[in-house]
């Protein structure tokens, strides 16, 4: 783990650092996050370590216990699928304002996303394109300016995301099927059709459900 640099807020750092590994799965969940050894990885003392544990224990990442050390948060599949449920909500009515306020800047990180996601679909690097779908999926977010919606998007996303990178090696087959569908997405809102980007979203939503408990499932009888 590289060690924070000085001249930034120290909690800040290992806040990002820590979510990071956890998202990527570098740290798994049920990891406890054992001060001293963490302070020493970081480079830091433990006043702005705790500071970043809170921050991520707010946001349901870690999970603290009185007079134990703090542990990577477990998921199962069911509040996996009530994340999905959360996304198709949130994500589905999110389209309205983004169509109504999509630039060409808005356009131009979408479609360099797909880009991004092809890329990683070609050289087979999934972890890189769960990265991309999600960057998709927060540029979504941020196209329609309202910062609460962002934030919203953005944990859901991450606690989904988490679980499908830790299912990674069995997603093989259908990276290229969720690039097309975001291709369908970004081709909807390029013709500033509504129902049909929200159609799009829809079927994308519920194929990623249907995938993740294959998925789940298929690794849990190894």
């Amino acid at each position: 783990m590289k060690k924070v640099i000085t001249s930034f807020s120290l909690a800040e750092q290992a806040y990002t650092m820590l979510k990071q590994s956890i998202i990527s799965g570098e740290i798994p969940p049920g990891t406890e996050l054992k001060e001293e050894k963490l302070a020493a990885d970081l480079g830091i003392s433990r006043t702005p370590l705790r500071e970043a544990v809170r921050k991520l224990a707010m946001e349901e990442l870690v999970v603290l216990q009185k007079g134990k050390p703090a542990t990577v948060a477990t998921f199962t599949m069911e509040e996996s699928l009530e994340f999905m449920e959360l996304r198709q909500l949130i994500e589905i009515t999110n389209l309205i304002k983004v169509i109504a306020q999509c630039d060409r800047e808005c356009m131009d990180r979408l479609e360099g996303n797909l880009e991004q996601q092809m890329k990683a679909v070609t050289e087979n690097d999934y972890h890189r394109f769960i990265d991309s779908d999600r960057e998709f999926h927060l540029i979504l977010a941020s196209c329609n300016g309202n910062e609460k919606v962002r934030t919203l998007i953005e944990h859901v996303n991450t606690e989904v995301n988490r679980a499908f990178l830790l299912l990674s090696n069995t997603i093989g087959m259908s990276a290229s099927t969720a690039y097309a569908e975001h291709v369908h997405i970004v081709e909807a809102i390029k013709s500033r059709d509504v129902e049909l980007a929200k159609t799009a979203m829809r079927v994308h939503l519920q194929n990623v459900q249907k995938r993740f408990q294959t998925n789940y499932e298929e690794e849990d009888m190894k």
